[in-house]
């Protein structure tokens, strides 16, 4: 949420943003609310001075004058709720203010890769894609995962599951007991109020599942359970930054790509992911930042595959972030660049949705903190590289050596 002061004092700087980012929150409106807002404090605060003046008259609280004073009181008092109420909802649809570092842009088409590692191996044959694997090695069932569950549902089967689960435990291992994240397991449905503090609503509720009876929704991503972790709370400065690492199921409806990338398991309404999430100071935060990308770069290069980063341009970065990176990898049977890994620093945007608020000193002014996300990684997109790129010419699929451990072969076959 960006606060009204600012969108006061910085209007031409909103507006601007909004353009970059091409979208059409209602600025104007929430101006004209504020000045009407601001009007009617002026004239609470002016009828509060007329009650103390008619209080010290001999007859002030108990003459019509009086009465009529109160009544006009209550009449302000419900004026300026209601105000309050609108101004809030419309606050709510204004996205973050991306960072001057951000490439303008109109579409993805605008986005700047910054660097790579490793160039994309070159097969002696013609390598197949994951879904034509999956189902010779009999470890993707994509009819039976549609007669469960219908369209963009499928199952893992065998050494696929077991390949699935391998990752997810290279990660958390990666991020909690080599790196410096604390392991988090949440729970993956969340309250209305946990969803609107990272941003997901109520722009984004078509995108989501919910279940009406008691007003819950499906998580589309960790990153919703680990914003609302300390909403609320004012911590202590000299504990940030504050890091977390998470697995949860992810949930979401697809309905804004719809028709898009149907074959396969790339985009589904139900898949897994490892989510990273730091809470910092705000002049920690683009440190941090650096440092949750490298932490991400990490795991790609313990599997071994070709990944490139992009920062995304001022039309693709996310409602909630300031600045994001994508990291892509090269999945050779599809023949694209698959997202795995989208990190943004969203400052203190969700920190004031959730009033999540930090002391710099003991005796200081609470400021509100800045949080970060990023996925570290998303499946089934490294199932799919994985599948791809292992592949050998009998359409075997060998196992990366860092997930041996995990799978207790070095084969699928």
């Amino acid at each position: 949420m960006i606060d009204i002061r600012f969108i006061r004092e910085n209007t031409e700087t909103v507006r601007q943003a909004l353009i970059a980012r091409n979208d059409v929150a209602p600025l104007d409106l929430i101006l004209e609310i504020d000045v009407e807002r601001r009007a009617l404090i002026s004239a609470q605060e002016e009828l509060n001075r007329a009650k103390k003046e008619a209080a010290r008259s001999s007859h002030g609280e108990s003459s019509g004058g009086g009465r009529e004073l109160r009544d006009q009181a209550k009449a302000l008092d419900d004026k300026l709720r209601e105000i309050d109420n609108k101004l809030a909802d419309l606050l709510l649809q204004i996205p973050n203010i991306p960072q001057p570092s951000v490439p303008i842009g109109k579409s993805e088409d605008d986005n700047v890769v910054v660097r790579s590692w490793q160039e994309p191996q070159v097969f002696s044959f013609t390598p197949k894609p994951h879904w034509e694997l999956g189902e010779k090695l009999g470890i993707i069932d994509f009819d039976r995962g549609v007669k469960l569950s219908g369209t963009r549902f499928y199952i893992l089967k065998g050494l696929g599951a077991r390949l699935e689960r391998a990752i997810i435990n290279l990660m958390l291992d990666m991020h909690t007991r080599e790196g410096h994240y604390n392991e988090i397991y949440p729970p993956w449905m969340v309250k209305r109020e946990v969803m609107t503090a990272s941003g997901n609503l109520p722009k984004f509720a078509e995108n989501l599942y919910h279940d009406d009876t008691d007003d819950i929704w499906f998580v589309p991503t960790a990153e919703v359970p680990l914003t609302s972790l300390h909403a609320g709370e004012i911590l202590d400065g000299n504990l940030l930054p504050l890091r977390y690492a998470a697995y949860t199921a992810c949930f979401r409806r697809e309905k804004m790509s719809a028709g898009k990338d149907t074959r396969g398991i790339k985009r589904g309404h139900q898949f897994d992911k490892v989510e990273l999430y730091k809470l910092t100071r705000p002049e920690c935060s683009e440190q941090e930042h650096e440092m949750m990308l490298a932490d991400v770069e990490q795991v790609c290069q313990r599997l071994g595959l070709a990944y490139r980063i992009k920062v995304l341009c001022t039309a693709d970065i996310s409602f909630s972030s300031s600045k994001t990176y994508d990291v892509e990898v090269w999945a050779p049977g599809c023949q694209e660049w698959l997202e795995v890994s989208s990190c943004s620093n969203c400052k203190d945007f969700q920190a004031r949705r959730a009033g999540i608020r930090f002391r710099p000193e003991p005796d200081s002014k609470p400021e509100y903190v800045h949080t970060l996300n990023g996925s570290g990684l998303a499946l089934p997109r490294i199932v799919i590289a994985l599948l791809e790129n292992y592949q050998q010419p009998d359409g075997s699929i060998i196992v990366p050596s860092a997930l041996r451990i995990f799978m207790h072969t070095d084969i699928i076959s």
